[in-house]
């Protein structure tokens, strides 16, 4: 025999009434106990969740004039069930708090490492998190320490190169001041003298406020499109005077029609200072090899120099500020920046730069997005 649809209507509103009741006194103690503990909101639920199924049951079983025997029978099922559920939240909150407590102590610890037994998913993502998190914080770190490094490094050696020429100014300034030098020859030496130093001093400080625009990211770049066969004759060709006089040969040659875009200055700057950086470290009668070419969807500048090579353990710090290697390579002139410098220009035109060991010295490779 079916039941009215009416009379299930009024069933199910006489059993959501009481349900309902309980229901919102549940959330009302959930919201108390928001800052407790995980454990202490399922049994909470389990109990509200119990009781609103009991309250619901008992009315409609009043309703529907079930004698005491029947109603006692239903009672018990349901509070039997409601025992093992109130039981099975007991057991799931303290789960999630041993969980839980397996994930602060790790968190805790000195180096974070993922909790070896299983957790909750949810637990179990936050971990993974938690451990990509610690790996670039250990990175970062890391790189500050490196950082600080060379600029402790920085401060010693250009500390050193201007102690050296300032010494020399001064001395042949009070000089001439003093009148010690008096023929013409000395006092045009001297004069001679202190402008290249000058310059060298100049040079130095451009430098060091060129490094100083990529660290901050203040650099700003005209891009246009542009031939690199010009930037690398450039570059060359501002060489040639260095080049010759230490009796090095300079052999460059780029594949035509090859355009990239690029601000000219910049990265011309940063080619200048590979090509000088390659004549300062390659020996006399020694020849450097510049040339560009397109490879794997990219342009490629490549300085190849007979400087012997470099240790492999310098390889990974050639580009670090102040970095200059062993003294035997490094004789004379420039405070170390020129290599950090042509990686921070080249970067800032999302390209990228290395360098290898190969035949008698090594070869310095930039790789540029070419132009469209």
């Amino acid at each position: 025999m079916s039941i009215p649809p009416e009379d299930l209507f009024w069933i199910a509103w006489y059993a959501t009434l009481p349900a309902g009741i309980v229901a919102a006194v549940g959330l009302v103690v959930l919201q108390r106990l928001r800052s407790r503990s995980v454990a202490t909101q399922l049994i909470v639920v389990g109990v509200s969740t119990v009781l609103a199924t009991i309250s619901g049951i008992v009315v409609i079983a009043r309703m529907m004039l079930i004698n005491k025997h029947d109603l006692a029978v239903v009672l018990a099922v349901v509070t039997a069930a409601g025992i093992v559920a109130v039981g099975v939240s007991v057991l799931l909150g303290r789960r999630l708090v041993a969980a839980n407590r397996l994930l602060v102590d790790a968190v805790r610890s000195d180096s974070y490492r993922v909790p070896a037994k299983p957790l909750p998913a949810e637990l179990a993502e936050l971990s993974r998190e938690l451990d990509a998190a610690y790996s670039r914080l250990a990175a970062a770190h890391a790189r500050e320490q490196a950082l600080e490094a060379s600029r402790r490094e920085l401060v010693a050696w250009v500390s050193h190169d201007l102690r050296t020429p300032l010494a020399g100014l001064r001395a042949m300034a009070e000089a001439l001041e003093d009148e010690v030098v008096g023929d013409p020859e000395t006092v045009s030496r001297y004069h001679r003298r202190i402008r290249v130093e000058s310059d060298r001093l100049t040079e130095m400080v451009d430098d060091l406020f060129e490094l100083s625009r990529i660290h901050a990211g203040a650099l700003r770049l005209s891009r246009r499109r542009i031939g690199l066969s010009d930037l690398v004759a450039e570059a060359v060709g501002g060489a040639e005077a260095l080049a010759h006089a230490k009796g090095i040969r300079l052999h460059g040659w780029v594949q035509p029609g090859l355009p990239v875009e690029a601000d000219a200055g910049e990265l011309g700057r940063a080619l200048r200072n590979l090509v000088v950086n390659a004549i300062r470290h390659t020996p006399s009668d020694g020849t450097i090899e510049i040339t560009g070419e397109v490879r794997d969807g990219a342009a490629c500048v490549t300085v190849a120099d007979a400087c012997g090579g470099i240790p492999e353990a310098d390889l990974p710090r050639v580009f670090d500020v102040a970095f200059r290697g062993e003294a035997a390579r490094t004789p004379g002139g420039g405070a170390g920046l020129g290599l950090a410098i042509a990686r921070g220009i080249v970067e800032a035109h999302s390209g990228e730069i290395g360098v290898v060991n190969a035949g008698a010295g090594c070869r310095f490779v930039v790789r540029l997005p070419l132009g469209t």
